[in-house]
């Protein structure tokens, strides 16, 4: 009987051991993690930066220097920078410090090395490639809502993105980056998914409705992960700073919208709707993006966004926005200024929804004005721009293309030609 009780205890011991080494940990210590960067300025000349350390590190630098392959990269070589604070805490989780540098008079078209940290605990290097000075073809990455099972089941598609073009200049999150907000395991398995690939390749997140909650005062509030993880651009309207804003690529304007503030909130719906149309008619670059969460054509039931769409869209077709990339709706959608089907020749701009994560939604909606739908399907895109051709290019999880087009723009000032590539295989 003891025999039994003693096996018993053992295996009870060994099944908690089994759970608590299972459980991943996401709390902060002394060496820097969640290193992301992003822009602020300038993406030929500055590069932000942004990382994570325990409430221990009051103070902490960055070091950087070209890239010429030796491995003698510390000081007095590398140039040093010391970083911003910020502290976040929150009653389900534990103080953390978080600290931004902002790389400046960097050359374009470079490829820079830096590291982050205390002095003593130091990350590894990273690297990095500047924005060029003038017209050059490029690619970067547009994921949908990684949202859910974002370590088991999101990790891989970013990575397969990363895979298939590591070369990326930059990644796009249409929102709906973790599922419950302000909840610091979730965007530690996000931070985690993204590794070294978010230290790489700077990332433009898009909020959504999954990163705002109701504080105390029953006000709705955006994550405070996302301001103290993010060093983003300052130029947005007073109050959305850092979720409304713009950067220029090469020949790209890509804008970022938020889009629950513009659902819920009718004076920012407003607000938006005028800082874009100055944003627009200010615009010197040919190819201008705009991302957002909630699509303004949807492919479900009861999430039509009939104001955003009645006020946004003729801003789109006045100033001849390209793309839309949306998230939300958890399915994926492609069409050319919806819903007048005028796909093969010059028209409206393109939207397009697409989903990275594994929770999925059906199209219940009639699809005529779609092009090209899917369910249940993870995916990642592709978009290359090379002067006044541009290259659209969707994959499912396992790499295989999905769907693909091209647009042809001869001038700022026109919209651009649509060419299915599905119809030339």
């Amino acid at each position: 009987m003891k025999r039994i009780i003693l096996k018993i205890s053992l295996l009870a011991i060994l099944c908690s051991t089994y759970q608590r080494s299972a459980a991943q940990s996401f709390k902060a210590t002394a060496i820097p993690d969640r290193i992301i960067l992003t822009w602020s300025g300038d993406p030929a000349t500055t590069q932000s930066v942004t990382w994570r350390t325990d409430s221990t590190v009051k103070t902490s630098f960055a070091q950087i220097l070209a890239e010429n392959s030796s491995p003698k990269l510390e000081k007095p070589a590398s140039k040093e920078y010391t970083a911003n604070g910020t502290v976040l805490k929150g009653k389900e989780y534990e103080a953390a410090n978080y600290h931004s540098v902002t790389f400046d008079q960097l050359q374009p078209d470079q490829v820079y090395t830096y590291r982050v940290g205390d002095g003593q605990n130091w990350s590894e290097w990273f690297q990095f490639k500047t924005g060029p000075a003038k017209v050059q073809p490029f690619s970067f990455i547009y994921l949908g809502d990684a949202q859910n099972d974002i370590r088991s089941k999101w990790s891989r598609v970013i990575r397969k993105a990363f895979a298939t073009h590591g070369d990326a200049r930059f990644i796009v999150h249409a929102g709906d980056l973790i599922n419950r907000s302000n909840n610091d395991n979730e965007w530690g398995e996000w931070h985690f998914g993204g590794g070294f690939i978010n230290g790489m390749i700077p990332s433009i997140p898009s909020s959504g409705n999954h990163e705002y909650f109701r504080d105390e005062q029953k006000a709705l509030t955006l994550d405070p992960h996302w301001q103290a993880q993010y060093t983003l651009p300052q130029n947005g309207p007073e109050g959305l700073k850092e979720s409304v804003y713009y950067t220029d690529y090469s020949n790209v304007r890509i804008i970022s919208l938020n889009s629950q503030m513009i659902v819920l909130d009718s004076n920012s719906m407003k607000i938006q709707a005028k800082w874009l149309e100055e944003v627009l008619k200010n615009n010197p670059q040919k190819w201008t993006m705009i991302t957002y969460h909630h699509p303004i054509y949807s492919t479900a039931k009861g999430r039509d966004n009939k104001e955003f769409r009645e006020l946004f869209k003729p801003l789109f077709d006045k100033y001849h926005v390209d793309l839309l990339l949306q998230g939300h709706d958890h399915t994926y959608s492609r069409g050319q200024n919806l819903p007048f089907g005028t796909s093969g020749k010059v028209g409206g701009p393109m939207y397009v929804v697409s989903v990275a994560g594994p929770k999925m939604y059906k199209v219940d909606v009639n699809p005529k004005w779609m092009d090209v739908f899917a369910e249940d399907t993870q995916l990642f895109q592709i978009i290359s721009v090379d002067g006044e051709d541009l290259k659209y290019t969707a994959y499912k999880a396992s790499g295989e293309v999905f769907d693909e087009f091209k647009l042809k723009k001869k001038s700022k000032n026109q919209a651009a030609e649509f060419t299915d590539l599905r119809k030339k295989k």
